[in-house]
């Protein structure tokens, strides 16, 4: 039995509506809804580094180990500490003693008459006193730099988190100031999405934003903390000459820039495992 003509052309007219309702989404859903694949699990990574130098004698952590706020990390050889402390407090004690004496000394002859001390012994006595109140000071100031050194050969983590790149190992030399290893902090982890700059007016501060992770854990909930006021701009080079150094060519495809916002999770359940690096997919909800 043959199809009536009206209805093959109705069905080719459906066909073309659906296929121009189908496109009309498509175009919508890529080009002004505001979502983005492109978006990273960050969090604050915390550089540890003794401040002291000296040699490892013992390291308390493994890799990728959770540590809590004071937590010992590592242990650098505190010999050398020790004894400069017992040297300053032993120069401080002596100190103290030429400052109590000075200031006896001081006292005393402020006290007898012109005819015995003449005014200019005095002012001697009084500026000795002076002198040995000060190198007082000094030393007791040494002393506590000494102490803060001694406390400082144990070092322990800043904030709560996880122990990564762990490279240090008893018998190493830490010297100070050289990163051994880095904490991820366990209540740092934020997002950041990279959205293209034709979404960026439908973009507010404060829009609800649902953070989808590739590793198919539930979604989690945030909002939009802050958008980036600025990328690098690659075609603007400066030549030999400190004069602007422009392309000659220019490319006939332009792809839309990436700008980076920063978007806070609100809600992060317990059995979420957050990796700082790993992508995820961000769909805004504007809030107007």
């Amino acid at each position: 039995m043959r199809t009536p003509s009206y209805l093959r052309y109705v069905i080719t007219a459906a066909m073309l509506i659906l296929a121009i309702l189908i496109g009309r989404y498509l175009w919508n859903d890529n080009m002004t809804s505001p979502w983005t694949r492109d978006g990273r699990i960050k969090a604050d990574v915390i550089n540890i580094a003794a401040d002291v130098s000296g040699i490892v004698t013992n390291v308390a952590v493994r890799d990728n180990q959770f540590v809590h706020k004071g937590d010992l990390l590592f242990t650098i050889d505190n010999s050398r500490y020790a004894n400069t402390l017992a040297q300053t407090e032993a120069e401080l004690a002596s100190q103290q003693a030429e400052k109590s004496m000075r200031s006896k000394e001081a006292a005393r002859r402020a006290g007898l008459e012109n005819a015995i001390v003449t005014s200019e012994n005095r002012e001697t006595a009084a500026s000795m006193s002076s002198m040995a109140g000060a190198k007082y000071l000094a030393v007791l100031a040494a002393r506590d730099t000494a102490k803060l050194n001694l406390e400082r050969t144990e070092v322990r983590a800043p904030v709560d988190g996880y122990v990564t790149n762990l490279r240090v190992f008893s018998g190493d030399y830490a010297a100070a100031g050289s990163a051994k290893l880095a904490i991820i902090g366990s209540n740092s982890f934020y997002v950041y999405g990279y959205f293209e700059e034709t979404k960026l007016p439908y973009l507010a501060v404060n829009d609800p934003v649902e953070i989808r992770m590739l590793n198919g854990q539930p979604a989690m909930q945030g909002h939009i903390e802050s958008i980036s006021r600025g990328i690098t701009d690659r075609d603007a080079a400066t030549g030999r000459e400190l004069l602007a150094d422009v392309n000659p060519t220019f490319n006939w495809v332009r792809l839309a820039q990436r700008v980076p916002v920063r978007i806070r999770i609100d809600d992060l359940p317990a059995d979420h495992k957050l990796v700082a690096g790993t992508t995820c997919t961000v769909v805004v909800k504007p809030a107007r």
